[in-house]
């Protein structure tokens, strides 16, 4: 009797040793890569990973994080050895479509999630008509001006045109020679983030609407004729073709500048001057255009035995990740801002509700707030197409040569437009 007891325990222990077994191998595995933004990263992800796998047992969520330094080269192993991610988070996308890597969007993102995506975000990651890859976060550029010094030098309004700029920093030079009244940099650093300000607020840009591109049209002539005349005029710093925005920055926190076009991270440095936050200024009766800047969470292939049972469960990732608490919190966590329309509004109301990484403090709901209106009229580089590299360095030589006077802005842009469009 006690002989065919002991058999029928080890036969039960190994039947729950079967059982348990088999249940783990019908999880479907997602193995996702993170980019690490900063020092608490590490800290978030993994109460992400525990609580999905408790609302989805069925789903083993491996997140991994990789820092920046490390992450094209780790990339590029696991492609190479056919052990690619199936998410990853990086910037680019373009070369994965180029080497047939990637799943397109519309296989695994679910509505509710597309539609509260800002549209200038998801159309950021459009080439060719097909939507490849999802915003993870944002980054904004806005108008940043000091309020003492405007007030106090008789600027009644923040500017919203390119007359009253010229206007404002007529007056803020004759109330103080020492005050810089407006920012530029068309260094190397940046000089392609001054053209996209200009252009893109007087109705020109890179591209028309087709994405054919239009370096030379006449609204972008008329963009670096007037960085010409901010230059020409005094208005700006002494020497922005090799000054970058970091001093100047630097300059604004100091109260010694009074307005910027500067990164939404502005708001933290600044943090000791009377300063308000607007959209760019504009030429001709043109809408607001701000720069967004955004990395990406994008899907590769894989041969599965079921890749319908993998897109489900990535699209549930997805769910759960831009959940409007959920992604809210990371956002704060990070120190980013959002590309999602009910967790901008979350954060806009409650932002304190959440921790910053780090235990640094709560959430700003006034620094959401700012953000709300900029980061829906925002417009992105157009890096998905093979020439952006040729044309980023492009902008800056013709921008730097028609603001020396060495060309006009029209021979420049004229010169590299030939030289892209062959």
């Amino acid at each position: 009797m006690k002989k065919a007891l002991t058999v029928f325990l080890v036969l039960l222990v190994a039947f729950s040793v079967f059982a348990k077994g088999s249940a783990e191998s019908k999880k479907t595995e997602l193995n996702v890569i993170i980019s690490q933004y900063g020092n608490y990263t590490q800290d978030w992800w993994p109460k992400f990973e525990q609580k999905f796998e408790e609302n989805n047992p069925d789903i083993d969520l491996k997140i991994e994080i990789v820092s920046w330094n490390d992450l094209y080269t780790v990339v590029g192993t696991r492609i190479s050895t056919n052990q690619q991610p199936d998410i990853l988070n990086i910037d680019t996308f373009s070369d994965y479509v180029a080497d047939d890597l990637l799943v397109p969007t519309e296989k695994y993102v679910s509505d509710a999630v597309k539609n509260k995506i800002f549209p200038g975000f998801w159309s950021a990651n459009d080439l060719n008509g097909t939507v490849w890859a999802l915003p993870i976060l944002a980054s904004a550029r806005a108008l940043f001006y000091n309020k003492d010094i405007l007030k106090a030098a008789g600027v009644s309004k923040v500017p919203e045109t390119w007359d009253e700029v010229l206007d404002a920093c007529a007056k803020i030079k004759a109330y103080d020679s020492k005050i810089v009244p407006w920012s530029l940099d068309i260094s190397t650093d940046e000089g392609q983030a001054a053209f996209s300000y200009y252009s893109w607020n007087n109705g020109g840009g890179f591209t028309d609407a087709k994405g054919n591109w239009t370096l030379n049209s006449k609204e972008n002539v008329e963009a670096i004729e007037f960085m010409k005349t901010l230059i020409d005029s005094g208005y700006t710093t002494a020497n922005p073709y090799t000054e970058t925005r970091y001093p100047q920055q630097d300059a604004f926190a100091a109260g010694s500048l009074a307005m910027m076009l500067g990164p939404c991270n502005l708001y933290d440095i600044a943090s000791n001057v009377n300063f308000g936050v607007a959209s760019m200024p504009t030429n001709g009766g043109n809408k607001s255009v701000n720069m967004g800047v955004c990395d990406r969470l994008m899907v590769f292939k894989r041969e599965v035995k079921d890749e319908n049972v993998r897109l489900a469960a990535i699209s549930k990732f997805f769910d759960a990740f831009y959940d409007e608490k959920t992604y809210a919190e990371y956002m704060v966590f990070e120190g980013f801002l959002p590309v999602t329309s009910d967790s901008t509004a979350l954060l806009a109301k409650n932002a304190e509700q959440f921790e910053k990484g780090g235990n640094a403090g709560k959430g700003n709901s006034k620094y959401f707030s700012d953000f709300i209106a900029i980061l829906g009229a925002c417009n992105f580089y157009p890096t998905a197409k093979p020439e952006w590299n040729d044309v980023k360095q492009g902008v800056i030589k013709a921008e730097q040569e028609a603001c020396i006077g060495k060309v006009s802005a029209k021979d420049a842009l004229d010169a590299l437009q030939k030289q892209i469009v062959k």
